[in-house]
C-alpha cells in the first residue's frame, strides 16, 4: 500500500512538472484575461474608468440588456448570420470540390495547384482586402470590367445594400478555402482504395461512390471543418472594417465589427465585452448543434 501510494506520488509529480509551466501560461494569458472580461461586462467600464477606477460601477446585466434591445445588434447578428450561412457552405464545398480534383489521379502538377489554392491562405488579410476593393471597383473595377463582356451593367458591390454581403462571402471564401482543402485532401488520401476497386467491381458509378464512400468517409472531416468554418466565419471582422466600415447602411456590420466600434470607438468597454460573451454563447450552441445533427446522421 505504501509503495503505491509513493509510485501514485511520484507519477503526479511528474504530470505537474511538465505539465505546470504550460499551465501556468495558458491560466495568465487566457483564463485570467477571460475572467476579467467577463466581470468587466456586468460594469460600465469606459475611458473615464481607465483614468480613475473609482469611475467604474457595476451595472449587472443592464449591457446584455441594452444589446438584446438595441436594434444594431440584431442588425449585426442578422448581417453575422447571413454571412455564416451563405459563405460557410460555399467555402466547404468549394474546398470539397478543390480537393477532389487535387485528389484525382488524372491531374498533373499536383504541387503547383496546392500551392496556388493555398496562396490566399496565407497572403495578409488586410492586403487582400484592400486589393479587392479595386477589384469590386464599379467603375474601374476587373469584375464589372469581365461582367460587361456578358452585357451586365457595371454593379456598385460595395456600395449597394444588396449586394455589398455577397460580395465579401466571394472574398471570404476564395480567402480561407485553400486551408480546408487541404484538410479535405488528407482525409482522402485516408480512405482506402480497395473500397473504391470493390465499389467499381460491383458496378457502382463514381457518382454513387461518392454518395456511398466518399462522404461517410469523410463525415469526420467534414464535422471538424463545419465547426472550424463556422467558428471563423462568426468572428468577421477585417473584410467589412476595411472594405465598408460595415457600411452602406449597416448592411455589413458584423457583430465583431460592432463590438470593436464599441470598445474601441466610443470606448464602452464594459458593453463590448458582454457582445462579445453573447458571441461566446452563440458559437457554443451552434458547435453543438453541429455535434447532435452529426451524432444523428450516424445513428
Amino acid at each position: 500500500m505504501g509503495y503505491k501510494t509513493i509510485r501514485n506520488s511520484t507519477h503526479w509529480s511528474a504530470v505537474l512538472l511538465f505539465l505546470g509551466p504550460s499551465l501556468a501560461v495558458i491560466c495568465c494569458f487566457f483564463f485570467l484575461p477571460v475572467l476579467a472580461a467577463f466581470l468587466l461586462s456586468f460594469t460600465d467600464f469606459d475611458i473615464y474608468s481607465l483614468s480613475n477606477i473609482n469611475y467604474l460601477r457595476f451595472v449587472g446585466f443592464n449591457n446584455y440588456i441594452s444589446a438584446l434591445q438595441s436594434p444594431v445588434f440584431w442588425t449585426s447578428l442578422k448581417n453575422t448570420f447571413y454571412f455564416v450561412v451563405a459563405g460557410g457552405p460555399l467555402s466547404v464545398a468549394a474546398s470539397l470540390g478543390a480537393a477532389l480534383l487535387l485528389n484525382s489521379k488524372f491531374i498533373k502538377f499536383k504541387p503547383v495547384f496546392r500551392l496556388v489554392y493555398f496562396l490566399p491562405v496565407v497572403t495578409t488579410l488586410v492586403a487582400v482586402s484592400i486589393v479587392w476593393r479595386y477589384v469590386y471597383h464599379p467603375k474601374f473595377g476587373a469584375l464589372n470590367y469581365l461582367l460587361s463582356f456578358v452585357g451586365v451593367s457595371p454593379v456598385d458591390w460595395l456600395g449597394d445594400p444588396n449586394f455589398s454581403m455577397p460580395a465579401i462571402i466571394i472574398l471570404a471564401v476564395w480567402k480561407n478555402f485553400g486551408y480546408n482543402m487541404m484538410i479535405f485532401v488528407a482525409g482522402l488520401q485516408s480512405i482506402p482504395v480497395d473500397y473504391y476497386e470493390a465499389a467499381s467491381m460491383e458496378g457502382a458509378s463514381g457518382w454513387q461512390q461518392f454518395i456511398k464512400i466518399t462522404i461517410p468517409m469523410l463525415a469526420p472531416t467534414t464535422l471538424f471543418i463545419s465547426i472550424i468554418t463556422m467558428i471563423g466565419y462568426f468572428q468577421l471582422f477585417a473584410e467589412p472594417y476595411v472594405m465598408t466600415q460595415g457600411g452602406p447602411v449597416n448592411s455589413t456590420l458584423s457583430i465583431v465589427l460592432y463590438m470593436y466600434q464599441e470598445g474601441f470607438r466610443w470606448w464602452n468597454i464594459g458593453y463590448s465585452t458582454a457582445l462579445a460573451f453573447l458571441l461566446f454563447v452563440i458559437i457554443l450552441i451552434g458547435t453543438l448543434v453541429q455535434f447532435r445533427l452529426q451524432k444523428d446522421a450516424d445513428n
